[in-house]
Order: C-alpha cells, then structure tokens, then sequence
C-alpha cells in the first residue's frame, strides 16, 4: 500500500497531465478557429459554399426538378421559414415549414402574378396577406425572377415578420437566380449552335464526297465486285456516323476511325496518288473532341490541297500527348493557299469552299476558348500544316457513342 504521500504525488501529477491535455486541445482548437479566419470570413465562406450547392442544380434552367433540389440550399441563405420558387404559371418548389397545399399553392400564385405583371417586389402584410387566406403562413415576400428582360417567374418568402433586411436578402437571392437561368440558356443556345454548325458540315459532305464515292464505288462493280462491297460497307458505316443526329461530342480514336473510312472511299478514287501516314499517341485516343472535327480537316487537304495537286499527295496526321492537352497535326504537301486569303475565311470574311476550316475553328473556340482556336501554317505551292489543341480533361463534356 502506498504511502499519504506518493498518494498526494499522484493526484498532483495526475491533476498536473489533465491540465496540460486540455490546454493542448484548447489551443488547437483556438488554432483551428484562427486557420478558418474570421467570423466575417467564415460567413462568407458559409454563404459561397451554400450557392455553390444550389447552382449545381440549375445547370438545366429553371425546371420543376432542378428547383426543389436547389430551394433548400436558398432557404438556408435566407435563413427564412419558408422558399417558394415558381415559374409565370406554376409553383416548381416548395421548402420549408409552412406546409404545400394545393389552396396555398393557388393563393400564392395570385400573389405571384401580381409581382410577374409589375416586375416589382411585393410584400404582403395585414390585410394584404389575409385578403390572399394566407394570415396563418405569417407574413409573405415575393421577389421577381428577371431573365433577358422578362419576368420568368419568382421567389416567394414566408416568414413570422418581414423586415427590411430580409428584403434586400431575398432580392439578391432572385437576382443571382435569374442569373444562373441566364447562364443556362446560354449553354443552351451554345449547344444549338453547335448543332447547327454540324448540320452545315454535313450540308457540305453529302453533295461532293457521296458524288465521288458512289462513283468510284460504281467503277469496282464489274472488275472487282468484292472490292465494291468492301467499299459499300466503309461507306455505310461512314454516313451513320457523320449523320448521326445525337451528341456533340466524340473522340479520338472514333473520329480517326471516321477518317479512315473517309480515306480508304477517297484512296478508291485517287490510287496510289494519295498517301497516307498516321503517328497516334494511344493516351490521347480517349481525349473527348467536338464531334466532326477532323474529317473535315482531312477532307480541306484532299480536295483543296491535293486534288489540283500533279504527283504524289501525303498527309500526314499526328495526336501527341502534350501535357495538360492533346494536340492534332494534319500536314500535307498539296498546292497551300495565301495566308491573306485563308485570315478572310476564317473571319467569315471571305465565301468558298473552306468552310469546313472556319466552321471547326469556330466550334473550337465556342468549347474551348479564343487560345484554342486552329492554327494553320501555308502558302501557296507550300502545303498546309493544320494543328489543333483540345484539353485532355473535360469532365463537363461528354462523348456520345457512334
């Protein structure tokens, strides 16, 4: 048994660690609180991260789904009792405590509409809020939604008292609403875009490739019908993926497969007057491209390059890994153009039959931005060295399969 003392010794060390424990956590959660900053700074991290969660869901616009799942996220910037989001015609979301009924609902859209027809912020209070049958909701704010000039729709607020400061909050939670709409419809319009200048591409290869390809097909029948099959078949498979009517993305490796469907029809035509050599990285065959993006570059080296060409015709094409990026070469020896000329039609300055360059180019600077544009080096009785670079990670952009 130990003696009075060593007892006493061991309380005190005990008493002594216990201390020093606690005053290490103390210190580092004080520590943690400094490393998060101030409460200030806490807040608006609080605040960014809140509308960072809430704008995941209104990447498609203002619908049903994409509203219920961000109106909790804004409920909880506005720190209010009750979010309502609605459209000019119907209520998408409903959050929070004042329970969804199908009266509330009707009620609150009267409410809505007077603040669509006006585009002002309404706040209904008193007698404003019982004429609506909605004085045990508390009192009610309805912000508009304007996007490009209109009133599509509106954010409406319950809440026990409605004061100035909750105003000011609700408004700029509606205006960075509409704001997310905005940005939606521009990746709408972008896609549209995008499709039409797809459409224009296979405007410009039905008419002159399938005219040459049926021909040459045509000149195998009788001395080579087995080659002609062959021929029919490539050409088959050629059209369904250039005219496929889905996605605006593929990549690599299927729109190199499309180009040696392309070149094996014009090597029919041509002979041994045209060939062909191909340099591909295997890490760069995944890389996501927007869809019909290199056939049309070949095709510019074939028929304005090498068609008009006396001799032999090489292209060569080449997909390196280059880092971040994966970048496309397609060089060939044809008759070049003037670089003057070729500045017009990228432009859209000058008409002819070099769309398909300023049409890729466009598309690649609409996906990629202005640094990602086609850089083409040529001259006349130079050839023409073409070179594309195109982001190896594009998480928001997927490829559709062929």
């Amino acid at each position: 048994m130990l003696s009075p003392a060593v007892d006493i010794a061991l309380v005190c060390a005990v008493a002594v660690l216990t201390v020093a424990v606690v005053g290490a956590l103390g210190f580092r959660l004080s520590r943690s609180q400094r490393d998060l900053g101030s409460d200030a700074e806490q807040a608006t991290y609080s605040t960014l991260h809140t509308a960072s969660l809430a704008s995941a869901h209104l990447r498609a616009g203002l619908t049903p789904a994409g509203a219920r799942k961000a109106s909790r996220h804004l409920r909880d910037l506005l720190d209010c009792d009750t979010l309502v989001i609605t459209d000019a015609s119907a209520v998408l979301a409903w959050d929070g405590a004042v329970s969804d009924t199908p009266f509330r609902r009707q009620r609150l859209l009267s409410a809505a509409a007077l603040v669509l027809e006006s585009g002002r912020t309404r706040v209904f209070r008193g007698a404003a809020v019982r004429a609506l049958g909605l004085e045990d909701c508390g009192e009610l704010l309805v912000s508009p939604l304007p996007v490009n000039g209109q009133t599509l729709g509106t954010v409406a607020v319950f809440a026990p008292t409605v004061r100035a400061g909750l105003v000011r909050a609700a408004n700029e939670v509606a205006a960075w609403l509409a704001t997310q709409v905005e940005l939606a419809e521009l990746d709408a319009s972008r896609a549209q875009l995008m499709e039409a200048e797809v459409r224009a591409l296979r405007a410009q290869i039905s008419p002159h490739f399938i005219y040459n390809s049926l021909n040459a097909i045509a000149s195998y029948i009788n001395t080579d019908p087995a080659r002609a099959r062959e021929l029919v078949v490539e050409f088959a498979d050629f059209t369904r993926y250039s005219f496929r009517r889905h996605g605006n993305f593929t990549t690599i490796a299927q729109e190199l497969e499309s180009v040696d469907r392309y070149l094996l029809l014009e090597r029919a035509r041509f002979g041994e007057r045209l060939k062909v050599a191909l340099q591909i990285a295997p890490e760069v065959l995944g890389t996501v491209i927007p869809f019909l993006s290199l056939q049309p570059l070949v095709e510019n080296s074939v028929r304005h390059g090498l068609e008009t060409k006396d001799g032999q015709g090489r292209i060569s094409i080449a997909a390196v890994d280059a880092g971040a990026d994966a970048v496309i070469t397609i060089e060939d020896n044809g008759v070049g153009m003037d670089p003057e000329y070729l500045r017009s039609v990228l432009a859209g300055h000058a008409d002819g039959d070099h769309v398909g360059l300023r049409n890729v180019d466009v598309r690649l600077r609409q996906v990629y931005g202005e640094k990602h544009g086609l850089v083409i080096d040529t001259a006349p009785g130079a050839g023409t060295l073409i070179t594309m670079r195109v982001p190896k990670s594009q998480p928001e952009n997927r490829p559709t399969n062929a």
